[in-house]
């Protein structure tokens, strides 16, 4: 269950700048401590604060890795939950952006362009997956005329596929755009200007 306040997820504007060091009217605020016959907190030591892996090291029991279950954070198969990250689809963001590439390239990309307008990463990848097998459908057109030049475009195809549908899952968690050397730079200025 969530139990926790609705959150605005905007990105900060301003930020409170903290007094100067020397300000010698300034309030110090109370040692608060803690009641005496109160348990101790595990991973919380005198006058610190728990650990990171106290909140979310573990799988709560009961967690099924949908919504916000515990104290840090889901974790759902030694990933964070992709619940964070909104998508216009109804599927997560990673393996949104795999198909990308995988859906047919690059029709697979212009279907996700018309559909996903939330995330920029998702876009990024439906972009680069667009302009990119784009240029390769017509290299393959101009070289129909030999079997050779076909199969092998053909095995480079899939060699991309399978290795642009890789970075775009891996990527994910850190947000971090693999870009192939032209179409990549047009496709975040793409994702920018929109």
């Amino acid at each position: 269950m969530n139990f926790a306040p609705y959150q605005d997820e905007s990105p900060e504007v301003e930020r409170a700048m903290s007094p100067a060091l020397g300000d010698a009217n300034r309030v110090k605020s109370p040692i608060i401590r803690s009641p005496v016959g109160s348990p101790p907190v595990p991973g919380l030591t005198s006058n610190a604060l728990p650990s990171p892996s106290h909140f979310g090291g573990s799988v709560q029991p009961g967690a099924t890795g949908f919504g916000n279950s515990g104290y840090g954070g889901d974790v759902e198969s030694g990933r964070w939950n992709m619940g964070a990250f909104d998508t216009s689809l109804p599927i997560r963001m990673d393996y949104e952006a795999m198909l990308a590439y995988l859906l047919l390239p690059p029709a697979g990309g212009v279907f996700l362009l018309l559909v996903e307008h939330k995330s920029d990463y998702v876009r990024f990848h439906a972009w680069q997956s667009s302009m990119l097998f784009t240029v390769m459908f017509i290299i393959h057109l101009i070289f129909a005329w030999s079997s050779f030049f076909s199969w092998t475009l053909f095995l480079c195809d899939l060699a991309m596929i399978g290795f642009l549908s890789m970075r775009a899952y891996r990527d994910v968690d850190t947000l971090d755009h693999y870009e192939v050397p032209i179409f990549g730079r047009l496709a975040n200025s793409f994702v920018d200007d929109e």
